[in-house]
């Protein structure tokens, strides 16, 4: 099912009202929703997170230095998003807020794309990441067995970086201090024909 996007301008109070099996998020004032993510989608994000998160949250075999965190929500000027995956760098929020949401820029956000997030995730939700200043963004297609590295060049404009395909290594950025093994994104996915 594709996301579905309401006619008039959309509240906080309106998350609240949607049912469980969907995912919203705010964007330029119109209320997005998406079904929550199938198994495949929440593996990839999910092993992402554990591929990332040792070397660079926790410092084990890596630099450390960052804050990594599943679908945090970000309230950021009138939009308010739910990536995947998001980080910050340590040295810019010190301390994780005492709210249930965060309102500084992340450094890198992951998005997982399905066939009912690819459009928002693509589209909609990563030039809303340049304009908020987001550093770097990275697209996983679990169909694909992709990973995309992407850059911020201006306010609105991302530029691919570096891409990873199958069960490749690579040093990707922001993360390259490191050479990340990709290939436990893709476990029960079936290859691409």
């Amino acid at each position: 099912m594709a996301e579905e996007i309401q006619d008039r301008p959309a509240r906080y109070e309106d998350l609240y009202a949607l049912p469980e099996n969907r995912v919203g998020e705010i964007l330029g004032g119109d209320l997005v929703t998406h079904p929550r993510p199938g198994p495949r989608h929440a593996n990839s994000a999910s092993r992402l997170g554990m591929v990332v998160g040792p070397p660079f949250d926790m410092g084990s075999g890596g630099p450390g230095g960052w804050w990594i965190l599943d679908e945090p929500e970000l309230h950021l000027d009138d939009d308010i998003l739910v990536p995947d995956l998001a980080g910050w760098r340590r040295e810019r929020m010190p301390e994780l807020p005492d709210t249930a949401w965060f309102e500084v820029v992340p450094d890198w956000v992951c998005e997982v794309v399905s066939p009912g997030t690819a459009r928002t995730d693509r589209v909609l939700k990563m030039p809303r990441y340049a304009r908020h200043g987001v550093g770097w963004c990275w697209m996983v297609d679990p169909a694909n067995r992709t990973v995309e590295a992407f850059q911020r060049s201006d306010a609105e404009t991302w530029l691919l970086v570096g891409t990873v395909a199958e069960a490749m290594e690579a040093a990707l950025p922001p993360f390259d201090a490191v050479t990340l093994d990709f290939a436990p994104l893709w476990a029960d996915t079936p290859a691409p024909e």
